[in-house]
Order: structure tokens, then C-alpha cells, then sequence
């Protein structure tokens, strides 16, 4: 997700396939349907659904389009800039959120309809008064969820970076996840160096080979005792690329994942 996505409103096919969440997203799914999971809970979303995705978050997630068709959404960024801005216009007090979840769900309501059909012209378009309207229904999007469910204040005013935690409680946690190392020191409270330096200390092993071996293992473990197939894992443990996975798993086990499943 790139600066410039962070800062306007799509309707596209897709969602970023980074498995992290840098700034505050409104989706609609207009066609289609989502499955997310944040490593603790799943999320099941239709056409017709809403829901608000919570920045500095990890989820993994899995699209569907509707038959003979392609999934799409109408999808909102809100970043810290943009929020920062409507605090101090609006006079709303800076907030520490106690909400966790990467996903929250929205109950439809006529309001969120609304604004989702009023953008609509707007969305492809990059004149500057398009440009500036876009900006006016951000705005409104805010005053609507403040308004439909206030619980979002303390998310939505929440400016804080991630502290310093306990990083090996984080890593065993969340290895599963396809982010850079660069999101993991981050959503550590580290610098790439404090990072590097407190990983190999704590784990005896450099970022990337622990996360590789690390996730091999919980893919040997799905596949020989689950009995899941290599197609279905190689993304629930962090790996883009099935075949690359699979050259990593039979370099690692001397044994492609396929005849694994099918050695008992």
C-alpha cells in the first residue's frame, strides 16, 4: 500500500497482498467475498458487508470473487496526516485505542450506503475538483463513523507508534505472517539494527533463516500430521510462492511437501 493509496479512496479488484496494514482503510465489498485472519480470530466478509481495518495490524487474508466475476470493493484509506488534521479541525482529543483486532466489523447501515454511492463518480476520476470533493467525503466518512460507532474514536485518534515489546513472545506469534523484517522491528519498536542485533541474541539466528525454518517446520507439521496440502499451506505459513516453497521445503527435508502427504 503506497503513500499515494494511503491518502484516497479505490474502488478496486483487490486489497494490498502485504500482509500488514500501515494506515486506517473503510471497505465495501461490492462483489465477492474476504476471509481475514489476524492471528487470533477470522473474518468472514460478503458483498454488501463493511468493516473498518485497523492500522499497524497484521492479517492475512483470502478473496473470492462471484462466480464468472472478479471480487472487488470500494475501499477508503485514512491516514495519519489526514486524521491529524480533522482532530485539530474538529477538536477531538488524542486517544489510546484498547481494541487489538485487525478487522472490525460494521453493521450496514442507510448512512455508509450513501456515502459509498456518492463517491462513486469521484473515484476514477483525478481532476482537482474531484480531488478536493474526494477530500470533503473523507471527512464526511470520519464524521459518519464517529457517529455510527463511537467505539472508533479511540482507534481512529490513536497517533501512537508501536512501543518496545517482548520480541521473542512477538516472533513465535506472528512468524507466520509474509511481512519484511523492516515491518517486523517496526511492530516491535525497533530499529532494523535493534532489531538484527535483539533477534540474534534472543533466537541464536539471523531474521530471515529463523523465519524461513521457522515456518518450514509449521508447514512439515500441517502437511505430515494436518494432512493438508502444500497448496493450502504454503500461504498460511507466510511463503508467496508455491514453488519456491517447495524448492525450500525438499532443500530442508530432502523430500518434496506432496510426497510427504502421501509417505503414510
Amino acid at each position: 500500500m503506497n503513500e499515494s493509496m494511503a491518502s484516497s479512496c479505490h474502488y478496486q479488484p483487490t486489497i494490498s497482498a502485504e500482509q500488514f496494514i500501515p494506515e486506517h482503510i473503510f471497505i465495501y465489498i461490492v462483489a465477492g467475498s474476504i476471509s481475514f485472519y489476524d492471528g487470533n480470530k477470522e473474518y468472514h466478509l460478503k458483498n454488501g458487508d463493511y468493516c473498518f481495518a485497523k492500522r499497524n495490524s497484521l492479517a492475512r487474508y483470502f478473496k473470492k470473487g462471484p462466480e464468472g466475476g472478479e471480487f472487488k470493493t470500494v475501499s477508503t484509506f485514512l491516514n495519519q496526516d489526514f486524521l491529524k488534521a480533522f482532530q485539530k479541525e474538529y477538536g477531538y482529543h488524542e486517544e489510546v485505542s484498547s481494541i487489538n483486532s485487525a478487522i472490525i466489523p460494521l453493521e450496514p447501515n442507510l448512512l455508509f450506503a450513501n456515502y459509498v454511492q456518492s463517491v462513486s463518480p469521484y473515484i476514477q476520476s483525478t481532476d482537482t475538483e474531484s480531488i478536493e470533493l474526494m477530500f470533503l467525503k473523507k471527512k464526511e466518512l470520519v464524521l459518519l463513523l464517529l457517529k455510527t460507532n463511537p467505539e472508533l474514536r479511540n482507534v481512529i485518534f490513536d497517533f501512537s507508534e508501536p512501543g518496545k515489546i517482548d520480541l521473542e513472545s512477538f516472533m513465535n506469534r506472528n512468524f507466520k505472517f509474509n511481512v519484511s523484517i523492516e515491518r517486523f522491528a517496526y511492530l516491535t519498536g525497533r530499529s532494523i539494527s535493534g532489531f538484527k542485533r535483539d533477534f540474534e541474541k534472543t533466537f541464536k539466528e539471523a531474521p530471515r533463516r529463523w523465519l524461513i525454518q521457522k515456518r518450514l517446520q509449521e508447514a512439515h507439521f500441517l502437511i505430515q500430521k494436518k494432512k493438508q496440502k502444500p497448496t493450502e499451506v504454503y500461504l498460511q505459513v507466510g511463503f508467496e510462492d508455491l514453488s519456491h516453497f517447495s524448492f525450500a521445503f525438499k532443500k530442508a527435508f530432502g523430500m518434496a511437501p506432496s510426497v510427504l502427504l502421501h509417505s503414510q
